[in-house]
């Protein structure tokens, strides 16, 4: 298409500012959407997270955090390797220093 007069220069401004507000609006909704499955380390997984780590440095074992019901078996194991994995970063980190 070639844009010979301003008029419709302007037209077809008119036209894309259109076209981007409704990409714009589509766009929302798309990052709007719910992918479902684990979320990973948003608040509420940190506050869990921190909640049984409290609960395995105080000397719970694994099954009596799980029999409390807040959190799953597979879930709690989830938490430990984690926390070992954040654990041996640590021990490197200091080994790394002396």
């Amino acid at each position: 298409m070639r844009i010979s007069t301003l008029e419709e220069a302007l037209k077809r401004i008119k036209e894309l500012e259109k076209k981007v507000a409704e990409l714009e609006v589509e766009n929302k909704k798309l990052r709007a959407r719910n992918f479902g499955g684990r979320k990973k380390h948003d608040d509420a997984w940190m506050s869990a997270y921190n909640d049984f780590i409290l609960k395995y440095e105080s000397g719970k074992t694994i099954m009596e955090i799980v029999a409390e019901g807040n959190v799953s078996r597979r879930t709690a194991y989830r938490y430990l390797e984690y926390y070992k994995g954040l654990q041996d970063q640590v021990d490197e980190t200091n080994s790394v220093r002396m």
